[in-house]
This record gives C-alpha cells, sequence and structure tokens, in this order.
C-alpha cells in the first residue's frame, strides 16, 4: 500500500500535540479539542454519520462506513485520552511536543492510545482512497474517558445492547510482545478495586496513655493485609480460586517458546533481585493467567516530620484484586468482603468500598476474525502470529462481550517498552507504519472470505 508517510507524521503529531488529558478538569477544552480532531479525520477519511454522540461525560465519536452488502462489520475502537505526563522532570522532551529520535515517536499518548487510535483511521482512508470503497462495513466508537474507567460508554454499551451492529471488536490498545513480533492478545484480566477502612477509636489517642489498651488501626490494617496474601504469593482468601480456569496444555507450549529473558525481565524490566509468586507457576502463569491481589497504599496517622506519637483513629488502604477466566467480579468482591471482616482485630471495625470492576475476558482462537488477522499480521511482519494474554484489564473488552455479544481482536503495536503512563512515553514508528498495512490487509482478507 502505498502511503504519505510525512503526511501521516504530521496528522499524529497535531493528534499528540493536544494534552487531553481526562483525569484533570482544566484540560475538558482539550478533551473537545481532540474529540472535534477524531471526527474531522474520520470525516476526511470518508466516514458516513460522523458525530459526537453527548452524554454524562467525555463525548464518544461515531462514524461509519456500510456500504459492504453482505460482508461482516467490524466495530473500530479506541481512545483519545490520556494520562497526566507527570512527572514532568523526567521527560527528555516536553510531552505534548511528539520528538522522534531514532525510530521512536516520543509524547504522552503516543502508544497508549493516540498513535494506534490513529493507525485505525488511516488504514481505512487508505483503502478508501485507492479503491474507493471499503471491503467490509466498519463503525468508529472512540471514547474520551478510558484513562478514568468513564462510565459513559458503558452506559452506551448497555442501551445499544446486540443492536450495537457488529460482528466483532478491532482495539488496538496492546503491545506485541517483541519488536518485529506479530502478536494478538487473547486474554484480560480483570480487576476489582477497593477501599479498606479500619477504625478504631473515635478520636487519635495519646500512645503513652493509652498505648497497650486502644486497639491501633494501622497494626489491624497491617494485620487484615497480611492475612489476604501468605508470604509465597498464595492468595488465601476461601474460595478465591474455584472458578479459575488454567491455561490450556497448549497455551502453555506456546508460552515456553516465546522469546523470554527471565534474568533481563527481572533485572532490567522490573528492576528487583527476586522475583516473588506463586511457587511452581512460570513468570507468564503469574502474570496472565493466575489471580493477584496487590496493595497500593496505606494512609493514616502522623507521617510528617518530627515526632507525634498518636495512635490514630482510623487507616485506609486502597487493595485491589486481579482476576482470570471464568472469575466473577461480583463474587470475588464478596468473598474478600467477608473474609475481611472474618479476620478484622478485635476492637477494630472494617469496612470495604468497591471502587471498580471489570470482568476478565478469554477470546478462543478458532473464530474467522482472530484467525484472519493473525494471517494479516504474519503476512505483513513475515513472521508466524503469537497469542498472548495480559496481565491488565481493558474493561471494554468485557462490555462488549458481555452486552454486544462479540469477540474483540485486540491487534496492538506497542512495544514492551513504551513507557506507558510514565515519563517519555513512545511509539515505535515502523510499527505505526506496519500497523497500517497491517490492519489494512486484515480488512481485505476478512473481505475475501
Amino acid at each position: 500500500m502505498e502511503m504519505n508517510r510525512q503526511a501521516l507524521l504530521d496528522g499524529l503529531q497535531e493528534f499528540l500535540r493536544i494534552p487531553s488529558i481526562s483525569t484533570l478538569p482544566e484540560h475538558k477544552p482539550d478533551i473537545r479539542r481532540a474529540a472535534d480532531f477524531v471526527a474531522r479525520e474520520l470525516r476526511e477519511a470518508g466516514m458516513r454519520s460522523v458525530h459526537l454522540i453527548e452524554g454524562e461525560g467525555n463525548p464518544l465519536v461515531s462514524g461509519e462506513w456500510l456500504e459492504a452488502r453482505g460482508k461482516p462489520t467490524l466495530l473500530l475502537y479506541g481512545h483519545y485520552d490520556v494520562q497526566p505526563p507527570d512527572p514532568l522532570e523526567e521527560w527528555k522532551s516536553p510531552p505534548f511536543e511528539p520528538t522522534i529520535r531514532g525510530d521512536d515517536i516520543f509524547a504522552r499518548g503516543a502508544s497508549d492510545d493516540k498513535g494506534q487510535t490513529y493507525i485505525l483511521i488511516q488504514a481505512i482512508a487508505g483503502l478508501l482512497r485507492a479503491r474507493g470503497s471499503l471491503p467490509v462495513n466498519v463503525r468508529f466508537l472512540i471514547e474520551g474517558e478510558e484513562e478514568i474507567s468513564g462510565h459513559h460508554i458503558e452506559s452506551y454499551i448497555q442501551q445499544k445492547g446486540r443492536g450495537i451492529g457488529a460482528d466483532a471488536v478491532v482495539i488496538c490498545d496492546t503491545e506485541m510482545f517483541a519488536p518485529g513480533l506479530p502478536t494478538l492478545c487473547i486474554g484480560l484480566r480483570g480487576i476489582v478495586y477497593t477501599e479498606l477502612e479500619v477504625t478504631g477509636a473515635d478520636h487519635d489517642l495519646h500512645s503513652g496513655i493509652y498505648g497497650g489498651a486502644a486497639p491501633n488501626p494501622l497494626q489491624a490494617i497491617a494485620e487484615i493485609v497480611t492475612a489476604l496474601k501468605g508470604r509465597d504469593g498464595k492468595i488465601l482468601i476461601p474460595g478465591f480460586y474455584d472458578r479459575v480456569r488454567p491455561p490450556t496444555q497448549a497455551e502453555s507450549d506456546a508460552w515456553s517458546r516465546l522469546p523470554f529473558d527471565e534474568k533481563q525481565y527481572r533485572e532490567k524490566e522490573v528492576g528487583v533481585s527476586e522475583l516473588t509468586g506463586e511457587p511452581g507457576c512460570s513468570v507468564f502463569d503469574r502474570t496472565w493467567a493466575r489471580p493477584t491481589l496487590e496493595v497500593h497504599g496505606i494512609r493514616g496517622g502522623f507521617v510528617g516530620e518530627g515526632a507525634k506519637t498518636v495512635i490514630p483513629a482510623r487507616a485506609t488502604a486502597k487493595i485491589s484484586m486481579r482476576l482470570v477466566a471464568d472469575m466473577d467480579p461480583q463474587e470475588a468482591f464478596e468473598q474478600y468482603s467477608r473474609y475481611v471482616v472474618q479476620v478484622t482485630p478485635r476492637g477494630t471495625r472494617s469496612k470495604v468500598t468497591l471502587l471498580n470492576s471489570a470482568g476478565p475476558s478469554l477470546v478462543s482462537t478458532d473464530n474467522r476474525f482472530i484467525q484472519t488477522a493473525a494471517a494479516a499480521m504474519s503476512e505483513v511482519f513475515g513472521k508466524e502470529t503469537v497469542y498472548i494474554r495480559s496481565g491488565g484489564s481493558i474493561p471494554i473488552v468485557g462490555l462488549f462481550d458481555q452486552y454486544a455479544g462479540i469477540p474483540s481482536v485486540m491487534m496492538g503495536f506497542g512495544l514492551p517498552d513504551d513507557n506507558l503512563h510514565a515519563p517519555n512515553e513512545k511509539l515505535h514508528l515502523p510499527n505505526f507504519f506496519n500497523g497500517i498495512v497491517a490492519v489494512t490487509r486484515y480488512l481485505e482478507i476478512l473481505g475475501d472470505l
């Protein structure tokens, strides 16, 4: 496929310059600018009925081309919002001034997800310029709240249900396992994110006068946390593993053939002296196919300069669990909540609040949408496509499965070192250009079936 690479880069850089940070209210005008940019690009690509879908939250951007009679319809999903760039001092170039160094373009949103969303748009634009038509039908649905777990798109998908008008979803928001290795992600972990609050006395107490008699919520929350997971990494919540579906032998065999250096992973990627987790489980098992429980922060008492001998009245912790197929978020939360009550030390009270949740997903490779994507990726990158899972969560995948009943083709072109959510985020430009070709070939092959 012929492409004007400089024009594509110019468009991508214009997109990346918009600081569409969804978590900061002062960037609401930038969110609108980004939505308008996507709408303009869809119109220029040749989409029909392009419009913003307003609702409670940032607008969705929709467009469609439905003139391939008798052919399947793909829903092309992405998001135009980005994470905050902090800490700014760690960026080598300003986060919203896209800069090319070598074969990479650096900017916030370069890989997550503006660059990959732009791949989808430009693949469609190139096909329509070259052929005047598309080999399949397409609908775009681009959101602006992915980074803040917004509810606009969730309510939209719930409302549409199976009437959303698509046979499968294509999502470019994942990564290739290694440079040059075509990859399809077929599994994601779900999440249950909670806040745990432990209270003791109705006010802070002097530890000299009351220490030894008064319950200490900080000590109590530490005891609860250590009761949730053993030193060997095994989650101790009763029944928590009952629904876990282990990977198939074929999947485990395929993972064992992936180009993976555990020592380099430990030293360079993770940066620790030793990995932890359940004994007898491989790194891929622990990060892709096993549930986890992690503590993200504990707050309470006095942590300022100097000394203040206080027994705090309350302490809080942020705790999340990652779930795998076939675990249910509501059931996992109830198991966790009941167990917290059981292990709460005497004299203190605990309260668990669910902040957000999403189900896990595992897509079968025995469907034409996945198999065709694998064929297109192999053709473009010149290697056999590998199937992997991801330890992360993309809630939208579960929503499409739950409410619309359609599979998701996670056809991503990021790389493991793209620094998502971190300073110096980047996108490998060969992946950007090859990604456009791969999506194009996917649509062409699918249209020929």
